[in-house]
């Protein structure tokens, strides 16, 4: 049996676990409507460590309503193939952004306070206690492991691929992980204005390999790959060898590290009685690049619209919160669904067929269609447009694809996970 709570149990409107950019999101909307707010992170200090690359587009810029945390912009990517050809392009506008990453997820976590959401951090979630039926009881505890009670008419896990909150409520089911190792090096050559992107079995089996700059002379390096019984730090190191004989210099040394993982798939559903998931937590990441800022964001800001509905009609039944479902994948859920079609696609595709693909990329005029119709947040457009304007790519790739693209339908066939060709 539990010790009795050393402090009064508090009660809040919303508690939110996981102060990223997408629980600091829906902490600033629900706040901004009059809710009370607790958001409490389990790290000291928000935005450490860092989750991820910090290459954004446009939108996630609008949606925090700031450029200060904008470190470079990016206009161009080359892509190697397996055995290194290459492919490049270059527009006349910035396509994408570095940012300071611990940097936005600060900027959004002292946007939410603002507006009247109370942050604890070194705070994580333990877990459900048996409660009142106006609210969800929960177990927090602190940085010293003491433990306090908290009713929330409802919980927003924002807590990551591991989410203790998705466990809890029963909300989780196995989806693909593909570990991340990435390093920060604050000296390296190559062009600042674009990034460079590694694919093969050589050095990122399952996603890629990159090397981003960082706007003051160095460069991110890191890949997220399948776990198939090689760490992701082994293939980082085999990449940054590469790069060392690419740039005619080794690396130096790195001033940061950063292990992660991505979720790689789809949940069931990302609500339940009082819960509501959002971010890593929810699996809102996109499939084809493992990028999950702009996605998560836009599915908290759904969230909170959701969740203040539901506030004020007192209503936070599974039944009402699943109108949260039905919005974020009416804004987001055919582009996961084509991008996961793709992934499953091209993940059984060999190192021969990659370096073909490059290679067709390279000789049909592709970069063109690259810069008018790329966007990273919806990746799967240009892949179509490719596609659909280079007959010789459709030949390189399986029927089942090309048959798609041929067919004019707007939904990609779902593709069950299978073998990869090696």
């Amino acid at each position: 049996m539990d010790a009795p709570a050393e402090r009064p149990p508090e009660r809040w409107d919303v508690l939110v676990v996981g102060a990223g950019p997408a629980g600091s999101t829906a902490a600033y909307r629900l706040a901004q409507r009059g809710h009370s707010v607790l958001v409490v992170e389990e790290h000291g200090k928000v935005g450490q460590p860092v989750q991820c690359a910090g290459l954004v587009s446009r939108r996630v810029l609008d949606l925090a309503g700031s450029e200060s945390m904008v470190r470079a912009t990016v206009r161009g990517a080359s892509v190697f193939g397996p055995g290194l050809g290459s492919v490049s392009f270059h527009a006349p506008e910035p396509r994408a952004f570095v940012i300071d990453r611990a940097g936005l997820d600060v900027y959004l976590a002292d946007r939410a306070a603002r507006a009247g959401a109370e942050y604890r951090t070194s705070t994580r979630f333990d877990r459900l206690l048996p409660g009142p039926v106006d609210g969800v009881r929960v177990r927090l505890l602190d940085g010293e492991d003491a433990p306090f009670e908290v009713t929330a008419r409802l919980v927003i896990g924002a807590d990551g691929v591991a989410s203790a909150v998705a466990r809890a409520f029963r909300l989780r089911r196995p989806v693909e992980i593909l570990p991340a190792f990435e390093a920060e090096f604050p000296a390296s050559p190559g062009d600042p204005d674009a990034v460079e992107v590694y694919l093969g079995r050589r050095f990122a089996p399952g996603l890629f390999g990159w090397w981003i700059p960082d706007g003051a002379g160095g460069a991110r390096v890191g890949v997220a790959a399948d776990a198939d019984g090689t760490s992701a730090r082994a293939y980082y190191l085999r990449l940054l060898e590469h790069l060392g004989k690419r740039f005619g210099r080794p690396l130096g040394s790195a001033t940061a590290y950063l292990v992660s993982g991505i979720p790689i798939g789809t949940l069931p559903k990302t609500h339940g009685e009082r819960v509501l998931l959002v971010g890593d937590a929810a699996a809102q990441v996109k499939p084809l690049s493992g990028g999950g800022i702009f996605t998560g964001m836009t599915c908290a800001e759904i969230a909170a619209t959701v969740a203040d509905e539901a506030l004020r009609a007192d209503d936070l039944s599974a039944g009402a919160l699943a109108e949260y479902d039905r919005r974020w994948s009416a804004a987001l859920g055919e582009e996961f669904r084509r991008a996961l079609y793709l992934r499953r696609v091209f993940t059984r595709l060999s190192d021969a067929d990659l370096d073909a693909l490059v290679h067709a990329l390279g000789s049909t005029g592709s970069p063109a269609t690259i810069v008018a119709f790329g966007d990273i947040d919806f990746p799967t457009h240009v892949v179509r447009e490719l596609l659909r304007t280079s007959p010789s790519l459709v030949r390189l790739l399986p029927k089942a694809l090309g048959a798609w693209v041929s067919s004019g339908a707007y939904r990609a066939p779902d593709v069950e996970p299978g073998p990869l060709r090696k």
